[in-house]
């Protein structure tokens, strides 16, 4: 009986942190003591060891057995600590003879020694990787997340007794050989094409402008008037994700447990719509060991808030940062992580409480004070921040009945593909992706303007008392609008489209 030592991980925010499994066997009475801060899924691993090391053909030390998890600090969650314990317990019984210096082990154990999917696997297999770890142990169904880290040697072990058989040298496990991974179509229930979108060009064209810039948009009008159907059909035009976005992607959602099982790299933009009834933490991301929210999930994606002065005060307030800096940190008594958070913001709301205000088919029947307290649930610096207002009315039945079609989806990405691809010329060197990302820095580099659009903005400014913020925004898209045209230089005609887009009335 000897010590043993095997590495392992765990995850820390959005990144992975080198774990050291230590197990010791000594005389006396028969027991298992697990050290290192671990939490309750951790302590069960006793019970799983235990049953996969019998059921696997090997015998469980009857003697008083301590696993240690370091760093001691850190707070140990989860069972990815299964396969770790249970090979250094192997290992440290001499029952399995293997140089284990330069591998990781990841997975759950099931009683039988079978492994099971665990989360988190790309940033703790990127983590190996950069310590010099250069083989991964894992399950399965994990392997091809784990194989998306270039240059890590991957091998995917069904069973406890499989892995001892390979380090035994009697059935070698083949390493495993990504797959070519498919560039999928964007599909599924969300998602309309815009041709199947009738009436509505003026709020079509905000979409594109929207998603061509990456900025944010507020849709207003009567219940019914395809506010929520404008919304879906957005991942629809916006561009391809490009492979770091992917990977940025598919590491939040391998982190919070929410990677599809048949998908091991997200390719398309997330979407994702919360209730209005969603507390801070699910939206900003919390908890006590914080984890991403409803922000961070659609990260470098659309964040659809559907009835949008019915969310909490509070709860909208805490976007005001994130929709600004492009992350949001959360800070614990243990320390702050940092997540990221840019998304495109998507709101649709009514004009009124009952919803026909200013509509010129069905009376309202709110009162001038309800349809002020109505709005003002949403404040100033939350208008502030958003860059494109538009009004959705009802669709005419003439409209409605047209056996015409509108541009697809695909024609309007066209257009939109070629926007972002003069954005990532302009910003090649650079962390910005598209003009959304513009800080006063980069505007008064690359947003020149003609003369006649100087003197509009001018004239803006004074009649609309725009703040500096507003100002600002109201030049990004101007700079998007002449991209889509292909325009090097901002015209008069790109601000006054900009200007458009401002809310009729000051909130």
């Amino acid at each position: 009986m000897s010590l043993a030592k095997v590495y392992s991980a765990a995850t820390v925010g959005l990144d992975g942190q080198l774990v050291e499994v230590e197990v010791d066997i000594s005389g006396g009475l028969p027991s298992i003591t697990v050290v290192g801060l671990p939490d309750t899924a951790v302590q069960e691993a006793r019970e799983r060891v235990r049953s996969a090391i019998r059921n696997s053909g090997f015998v469980f030390p009857a003697k008083r057995i301590t696993v240690n998890l370091a760093p001691a600090d850190l707070k140990k969650g989860g069972p990815v600590y299964d396969l770790p314990i249970a090979v250094a317990l192997l290992l440290s019984s001499e029952q399995l003879v293997a140089d284990v210096t330069e591998t990781l082990f990841l997975g759950e154990l099931s009683l039988d020694g079978s492994l099971r999917h665990t989360q988190g696997i790309l940033p703790m297999v990127a983590l190996a990787k950069e310590k010099g770890l250069g083989t991964v142990f894992v399950p399965p169904s994990d392997a091809e997340e784990a194989s998306l880290v270039e240059g890590a040697r991957i091998i995917p072990a069904a069973s406890l007794a499989e892995l001892a058989s390979h380090f035994r040298g009697e059935n070698l496990i083949p390493d495993y050989s990504p797959a070519d991974l498919e560039d999928h179509e964007i599909q599924g229930w969300h998602v309309t094409d815009l041709t199947h979108i009738k009436g509505q060009e003026h709020a079509k064209r905000a979409l594109e402008v929207a998603a061509a810039g990456g900025h944010n948009v507020i849709m207003s009008g009567p219940p019914g008037s395809g506010k929520t159907m404008l919304a879906r059909s957005l991942p629809s035009i916006l561009p391809k994700m490009t492979m770091q976005e992917s990977l940025e992607v598919t590491r939040i959602y391998s982190v919070t447990g929410l990677l599809p099982s048949d998908t091991p790299l997200i390719r398309q933009r997330p979407f994702r719509s919360p209730h209005y009834t969603i507390s801070q933490a699910g939206l900003v991301g919390g908890g006590r060991t914080p984890r991403p929210g409803e922000i961070s999930l659609s990260h470098r994606g659309v964040l659809f808030l559907d009835e949008f002065p019915e969310f909490g005060h509070a709860t909208l307030e805490v976007l005001r940062q994130p929709l600004e800096d492009r992350v949001v940190t959360i800070s614990r008594a243990q320390g702050s992580l940092t997540f990221p958070s840019n998304f495109m913001l998507v709101a649709a709301m009514n004009p009124c409480p009952c919803g026909y205000y200013g509509d010129p088919v069905k009376e309202c029947r709110c009162s001038s004070g309800d349809i002020t307290r109505y709005q003002k649930r949403i404040s100033g610096p939350m208008f502030d921040r958003i860059d494109i207002f538009v009004d959705v009315p009802r669709v005419e039945y003439e409209k409605l009945t047209d056996i015409g079609s509108g541009e697809s989806s695909e024609q309007v990405r066209a257009r939109i593909a070629r926007a972002r691809q003069i954005q990532q010329e302009r910003f090649n060197g650079t962390r910005l992706v598209c003009n959304a990302d513009m800080t006063p820095v980069e505007i008064r580099e690359f947003c020149q303007m003609e003369t006649a659009a100087q003197g509009l903005l001018k004239m803006a400014m004074k009649q609309l008392s725009l703040s500096a913020r507003a100002f600002h925004r109201i030049i990004k898209l101007a700079r998007t609008i002449a991209d889509l045209e292909g325009a090097s230089t901002i015209g008069a005609h790109h601000l006054a489209e900009a200007l458009q887009y401002r809310p009729r009335v000051l909130p």
